[in-house]
């Protein structure tokens, strides 16, 4: 199965591409495309919902260049943007 999807992804993504393109609708043809990319990717975008979660309730978020255990926070409304080690 891996192969043939291995096989076959390019047709696939320029499917979804020109589906995009014509404003064609095809939900979860492209669901699926991306489902499979999570699993091909080793770092996915969390990263971007722990800063969205520090921007709107200072919770805090990890850097993918640092220690996991580090923390940290900045000031979003600062317009320097101060980064802060927690």
């Amino acid at each position: 199965f891996a192969e043939q999807i291995a096989t076959y992804q390019a047709d696939w993504r320029a499917t979804v591409a020109l589906s995009a393109v014509q404003g064609v609708a095809c939900p979860a043809m492209m669901s699926a495309l991306s489902y499979y990319d999570s699993y091909r990717t080793a770092v996915l975008p969390a990263n971007l919902l722990q800063g969205q979660r520090d921007f709107f309730g200072a919770h805090t978020f990890s850097r993918t260049d640092k220690p996991a255990a580090e923390k940290y926070h900045i000031e979003w409304s600062d317009p320097s943007r101060p980064l802060q080690l927690i």
